[in-house]
């Protein structure tokens, strides 16, 4: 008996102190549901509250045994709403959007924005027609009574579209698709939490080999002159600070040292307040170095280029933003940054549109550097008009309203600064296009040769041999700039953070940083050589201003020949920056606008499928400080008279 005693003391004592105790705060995270074989996020912040008459009929409505009831709120004008309207605004619905389904027309929330008394027809025709073809009728919430229609109400209105109701509170949430990232493109989804911020999707589907990214309704955003940009799908480069949402910079130590960002990079602000909707941030090669699949990527895999087989590299340093818009429908449009190349080789790798801006162009606050000298925001899209359309909402400080495109073309075909073999098939396209662009334009093609310019008109202070002269600019301004600004601190914060100990750096960037942090006294002369270099590009090069058109003439060069490029090649390690000078540097030095744009693609015969493939052909579009808007114009007027065409996503643009 006395032991019987003591073990219920014990038990009342363990059920005191757990029930005197604080309990957990349960925080719930949403919910992954499939709705008619589909994956979506419900959960996140609640948009608005749905109330009805009865609880019990709110429960009614949804799935046995789930709290989660999908819903389709249609607005309207027509106070006689009928089945002809209704069946209108579901086929309008399926043209625009992916996300909405026939499966959300389980219930049906009208709302009428119309004046006078809501007295819709559509009830009374359910009941006379109550075959529907298309499937069973749906139940129709609304708030005015009628025989046929619940009686419910919406906290606040909500914009056309499919949502998820929650049957327990009444909660609404905005209905996300959920798509796999099978390209391995995106560093994590994101979701706003609709008061300025982001949080991390805590959401995945049964893909173990991807994450997911969840996708908002189209439906919700409409086009508008302050929102010229509303309902486009936005991925950033994850060296770009976001609210809420931490950043990587490809660097695993920096991920988990810092805290999540309290602001949002004033670049990814502008897309977001002209419309654009962020849903996730994107792999890039560590600090926005230049990191060669697959072996220097060790801290996180290098994306899958998506053209070809799949297995050739898809360039770097914005590599997760230009593979995701090769590769995905459902993303339109990415933002990386373009120090020396980081946006124009991921636009050549596929086949797509991307653009190192002029210098200046657009606010890199919140962003991590690579060097402020030479660091620009630029954006990737599949068609010259899209991404016209961005520029034109991002980099607002440029005009655009010059009478005249420029009619000189200054045409290089010298791409060796990225090593393409000529390949005879991809310069027919090359020269195709320019041709076009001539006769387009009723311009004039001049050959030209930048070293050979720059021996007979430079600066007579200045060396005659351009490639010694800015031998060491890149690398020095790169290395310096990067070491002092990112990785000192780093290597600070982290020894102070974890007794001592350093952090990993991928082998790209340590041994760039281990090659700067000698070379402080030389980072004065590479300013003053990119400086000597800009006036005479301005004034004796290709990069002269014009009044009447912006900028003179248009540098024409290839940038991709269809060359394959296989990621599972074992290169030698990274020794030091890139050094000498070619091409690609123009842009940066001269501080001009530079766009590559897809002209077609060759065939070759992969090693890997052992099956003919074809890899994109690229040329690159460069124009004087500040005309990028005018580029913009031109491109889109290109793609509009068939000269260029908008890229596919998959294998073959």
């Amino acid at each position: 008996m006395p032991s019987s005693l003591s073990v219920l003391g014990l038990a009342t004592l363990v059920f005191l102190l757990v029930a005197t105790s604080s309990p957990a705060p349960l925080v719930d995270n949403g919910t992954v549901v499939t709705l008619g074989g589909v994956p979506y996020y419900s959960g996140g912040t609640p948009v608005a509250m749905l109330s009805v008459v009865s609880d019990h009929e709110l429960q009614t409505l949804a799935a046995l045994d789930s709290d989660v009831l999908p819903m389709t709120v249609i607005r309207t004008n027509n106070s006689a709403f009928g089945i002809a309207e209704f069946n209108e605004t579901v086929s309008s619905f399926n043209d625009i959007d992916d996300v909405f389904t026939q499966d959300f027309l389980a219930s049906v929330f009208l709302d009428y924005l119309g004046v006078g008394s809501f007295r819709p027809s559509i009830a009374k025709e359910m009941t006379a027609h109550p075959h529907n073809t298309s499937g069973p009728w749906p139940t129709l919430m609304t708030a005015e009574e009628g025989v046929g229609l619940v009686s419910a109400g919406l906290s606040c209105s909500l914009p056309n579209g499919p949502y998820f109701v929650s049957a327990r509170t009444g909660a609404v949430f905005k209905a996300r698709r959920l798509y796999p990232d099978d390209y391995l493109t995106f560093i994590q989804g994101i979701i706003s939490d609709e008061a300025g911020g982001y949080l991390s999707l805590p959401a995945v589907t049964e893909n173990v080999m991807a994450k997911s990214v969840a996708v908002p309704s189209r439906l919700y955003s409409t086009i508008s002159p302050e929102k010229p940009l509303a309902g486009l799908r936005l991925g950033v480069k994850d060296i770009y600070h976001v609210k809420g949402i931490k950043t990587s910079g490809g660097n695993r130590a920096y991920f988990y040292l810092y805290e999540a960002q309290n602001a949002t990079a004033p670049a990814v602000q502008r897309l977001i307040d002209q419309g654009a909707i962020l849903v996730g941030k994107m792999g890039t090669v560590q600090f926005a170095n230049g990191d060669s699949p697959t072996a220097d990527w060790v801290d996180l895999h290098c994306p899958f280029n998506p053209r070809a087989d799949g297995y050739q590299n898809p360039s770097g340093s914005s590599t997760g933003p230009g593979a995701g818009i090769g590769a995905y429908d459902w993303l339109d449009i990415a933002v990386g940054s373009d120090t020396g190349g980081s946006m124009r080789g991921p636009a050549g790798a596929q086949g797509i549109y991307g653009n190192r801006p002029s210098t200046g162009a657009i606010s890199m606050d919140g962003v991590i550097p690579l060097t402020p000298t030479l660091d620009t925001a630029g954006v990737f899209a599949r068609s010259a008009s899209l991404w016209s359309t961005v520029a034109h909402a991002w980099y607002l400080d440029f005009l655009d309203d010059y009478p005249a495109y420029p009619r000189q073309i200054y045409f290089s075909a010298d791409n060796s600064g990225w090593g393409a073999s000529k390949n005879s098939g991809a310069m027919e396209l090359v020269n195709r296009f320019v041709q076009e662009l001539e006769d387009f334009l009723n311009g004039n093609r001049t050959k030209v040769d930048v070293t050979q310019r720059w021996g007979s008109t430079h600066p007579s202070d200045s060396p005659s041999n351009i490639t010694k002269m800015l031998h060491d600019t890149y690398g020095v301004l790169t290395s310096v700039d990067q070491y002092n600004l990112l990785g000192r601190p780093l290597f600070a914060d982290y020894e102070a953070a974890h007794h001592g100990r350093s952090p990993y750096i991928n082998p790209g960037p340590l041994v760039r940083w281990q090659w700067g942090i000698s070379r402080n006294e030389s980072y004065d002369s590479a300013v003053h050589n990119m400086t000597v270099f800009r006036s005479w590009w301005e004034t004796q090069g290709y990069g002269r201003n014009d009044t009447e058109t912006c900028s003179k003439g248009i540098f024409v060069y290839p940038w991709s020949l269809g060359t394959p490029n296989y990621r599972d090649t074992y290169l030698d390690p990274p020794t030091q920056p890139p050094l000498g000078f070619a091409n690609w540097a123009i842009a940066g030095y001269a501080a001009g606008g530079e766009l590559v744009v897809p002209v077609g693609e060759v065939p070759y015969q992969s090693r890997i499928t052992h099956q003919t493939e074809y890899l994109p052909v690229s040329v690159s579009l460069l124009v004087a400080h500040g005309c990028d808007l005018v580029l913009a114009n031109l491109v889109r007027d290109l793609e509009m008279n068939g000269i260029l065409k908008a890229s596919a996503t998959g294998r073959r643009i």
